[in-house]
């Protein structure tokens, strides 16, 4: 039966750039940590990602979306709010986010996820915002076969990339990438839930998320001038299929 109840997931961290960069980042460079979505409208009432209403607009100090019609069977509201203020007179940024909402079914399960979720997104912004931003961004994005939706696909993954047991984040590797070519990347995060790979030009983070039954998926945040999002996407759902056993 479906139980609806309150969830807040609160994060607060610094990062090396100005406030301003981090603005942009939430709020037209979406792409280069999440996935893109459209900018919201900037001013209080406009329309923001999603379907959602700005309802803080300061730039570049504060920001809240919230939305009471989500595109989400398991969610009834959703809001995201982000304060950012400087710090070392401008030259760095203290940032606080707050996801809340109502989860409607299976509470414990998706505020895991949720929580989970929040904390690798929020270190690929780091390191968009550390290595990359605002270079533009070729965003792909794709799901493994019903066969990785299991705890262990994560370590599947790792595997067919060749990465050590013990290969910690900050780590130089080289890995597999698709039809087998080498890839040099530093291995930026590493949990039994996640992996995150930035190499000279992209962020490749992998989520497993056969842990809340879902499949494994891979994003690819391209930043190569030349960067084709099309082919990323092809590329990545090859190698995933190659790894679960689906032609």
């Amino acid at each position: 039966m479906s139980q609806e109840k309150e969830f807040e997931i609160v994060r607060e961290f610094e990062v090396d750039v100005p406030p301003e960069k981090v603005w942009e980042a939430v709020t037209t460079g979406t792409g280069g940590y999440l996935w893109p979505m459209e900018p919201p409208e900037p001013r209080v009432g406009g329309a923001g990602p999603f379907g959602s209403t700005v309802t803080a607009w300061d730039p570049p100090r504060h920001y809240t979306s919230r939305s009471e019609d989500v595109p989400f069977p398991t969610q009834s509201l959703n809001q995201l709010d982000y304060t950012i203020e400087p710090r070392d007179e401008g030259r760095r940024a203290w940032v606080r986010y707050v996801h809340s909402g109502i989860f409607t079914d299976d509470w414990n399960n998706q505020y895991d996820g949720a929580s989970k979720h929040t904390n690798f997104y929020l270190h690929t912004l780091c390191e968009y915002l550390t290595h990359f931003a605002p270079a533009p961004v070729a965003f792909a994005q794709v799901n493994g076969p019903a066969a990785s939706a299991t705890a262990g696909g994560l370590a599947a993954a790792a595997k067919a990339l060749g990465l050590a047991d013990d290969a910690a984040a900050g780590a130089e590797v080289g890995v597999q990438g698709p039809a087998g070519r080498p890839m040099d990347a530093v291995l930026d995060y590493r949990s039994p839930y996640f992996i995150g790979l930035r190499t000279s030009g992209a962020l490749v983070r992998f989520f497993g998320r056969g842990h809340w039954g879902a499949p494994l998926g891979v994003s690819v945040h391209d930043f190569a001038p030349d960067a084709d999002a099309r082919a990323n996407e092809t590329a990545w759902q090859d190698w995933l299929n190659g790894v679960f056993g689906r032609s």
